[in-house]
């Protein structure tokens, strides 16, 4: 099982970018970032450094990804 705690926002963002996802607005401290395959977007608290773990293992459910593509990207394996 990966280790999920501990991810920076900035590098976090930088993830959903690589995997085609846009900021489209950002709404009272929350970014709603999407995709036009997904059917909904996804949420990411703006003011909450690093990203609690439940928030990136349900944004990687929703975008159709692995703990360990996300652990890769990081350099963290």
């Amino acid at each position: 099982m990966s280790n999920l705690k501990n991810i920076p926002l900035k590098e976090f963002r930088n993830y959903l970018l690589k995997n085609g996802l846009k900021l489209i607005r950002t709404k009272g401290g929350h970014e709603v970032w999407a995709r036009s395959d997904l059917t909904r977007p996804v949420i990411l608290q703006a003011h909450v450094d690093p990203v609690p773990e439940f928030i990136i293992r349900n944004c990687l459910r929703a975008i159709g990804t692995t703990p360990e593509d996300l652990m890769e990207f990081s350099g963290r394996h």
